[in-house]
């Protein structure tokens, strides 16, 4: 059982330095699975050592595959080929990984053996149906719990066959499961989606040596094909970096360089959302890592304004609206936020918990189905339940910041499955942060 962590935030001093951020979480569990799947060995450089992409590596050792650790943040992977995965006779442990388990439902339905896919209390409460409703539609058999919950119970030895599949609601996991289904389908497999989403599966497959097409919102698959071996260098996480891009935005004073972060343009709505704000922040050195674009980011202090973000940014910023929501309760008139539903049903309600804790702050904030408006005001002091979910701990670790009197933020231990360090980094960049 994960040991209970509470934060003490409070105002510190401006931000500075440079830093480097922890590696990019969606990147490196593609690397390791696509690495695994693939003919040959492969070295993955900047792999995030947190629990959830160590989870996903722990699984595919668990399936036969050789992984070496020759030192943190790099990993060795002895690939066994699209058809050499081995069964395992207990369940397979996701930890708190949806991204894992969505991703891994797609290339378990299509093996010979039966699996069991499990996952911490967080992971078990989150949605299945949409992603295990278009693989049934491929030939796969898997069983959930009432509700469409966790654990899948995936039958091995169906035959799948692709399919041309538009997304119910916009979803990277989904549609990575699919296409990864789609390697082993016969046929083709074609996925659309209402909006386009991060397409980080689809530029890796492409770099090991898939035949792919794909544009936004648009990707076609081949099956049958093999993967080839290739070595990935993994760029600095986006959606960790955007708690420093917010912090240094709303922090008086503060001016931080965020090296190498990665720019996937289906990845970056929140900077966008940030300069209409009135951000400051610019992009220096870019360069390409692992076929991902790449830039440091340099934040200075700015006023931001409120605004109506708009909806077109949404699938683009899924993640990061926690942060969002601290950067508009620090400017100057409401911000609305409209169709990001998707909200309710990641690690915690992000909507539901990001009002309730900005409330008990002391502000305005009126929600709706899909959204909210935040209505800024001075933060005061008290305590947050972040429901164990990292963004919403790291979030109101970045609102301690600009409070009136201190903020506990309960229940952080998960932070360690994104982003292990923050703390140790944001109080070397000058946060007021201390267990509590």
């Amino acid at each position: 059982m994960t040991q209970k962590i509470d934060w003490l935030a409070s105002p510190g001093t401006p931000l500075r330095g440079e830093l480097s951020i922890p590696g990019d979480k969606s990147v490196s569990h593609r690397a390791i699975m696509f690495a695994a799947l693939a003919d040959g060995t492969s070295h993955i450089d900047g792999f995030l050592e947190g629990e959830d992409t160590r989870a996903t590596a722990a699984i595919f050792q668990r399936l036969g595959v050789r992984i070496e650790t020759p030192s943190a943040s790099q990993r060795i992977v002895h690939g066994v080929g699209i058809d050499g995965l081995r069964g395992s006779d207990s369940p397979l442990d996701c930890g708190n990984a949806g991204t894992g388990m969505r991703l891994l439902a797609g290339v378990l339905a299509a093996q010979s053996f039966d699996s069991v896919l499990v996952g911490d209390a967080s992971l078990s409460g989150r949605p299945m149906r949409r992603v295990t409703g278009p693989l049934s539609k491929m030939g796969a058999r898997i069983e959930t719990e009432e509700g469409g919950l966790p654990p899948l119970r995936i039958h091995g030895g169906q035959a799948l066959q692709g399919i041309d599949y538009t997304l119910e609601v916009a979803s990277a996991q989904v549609k990575s499961a699919v296409l990864l289904a789609g390697l082993y389908a016969q046929g083709e497999t074609v996925v659309h989606e209402p909006h386009p989403t991060r397409d980080y599966t689809e530029r890796m497959l492409a770099a090991f040596g898939a035949d792919i097409e794909f544009s936004p919102g648009h990707a076609r698959l081949r099956g049958g094909q093999r993967l080839r071996a290739t070595d990935v260098v993994v760029p600095a996480d986006f959606s960790s970096a955007a708690f420093f891009l917010v912090a240094a935005s709303v922090v008086p004073g503060s001016e931080l360089r965020l090296r190498a972060v990665g720019l996937n343009p289906r990845r970056t709505g929140l900077l966008s959302a940030l300069r209409l704000m009135g951000a400051d922040i610019r992009e220096e050195n870019r360069a390409e890592q692992g076929g991902e674009p790449v830039a440091d980011l340099l934040v200075r202090h700015a006023p931001l304004r409120g605004v109506e973000v708009p909806e077109a940014l949404v699938p683009d910023m899924i993640d990061e609206f926690p942060a969002l929501f601290v950067a508009a309760a620090c400017a100057e008139g409401p911000t609305v936020v409209r169709g990001a539903a998707e909200l309710r049903v990641k690690e915690s309600d992000r909507l539901g918990t990001m009002a309730a804790g900005l409330r008990s702050l002391g502000l305005q904030v009126d929600e709706t189905p899909d959204g909210a408006t935040i209505h800024p005001g001075a933060l005061q002091g008290g305590g947050i339940d972040s429901h164990g979910d990292h963004r919403i701990a790291m979030s109101f670790a970045i609102a301690g910041q600009r409070a009136q009197a201190p903020v506990k933020v309960g229940d952080v231990a998960n932070v360690a499955t994104s982003f292990p360090g923050f703390d140790r980094l944001a109080r070397g960049a000058g946060f007021g942060l201390q267990n509590a």
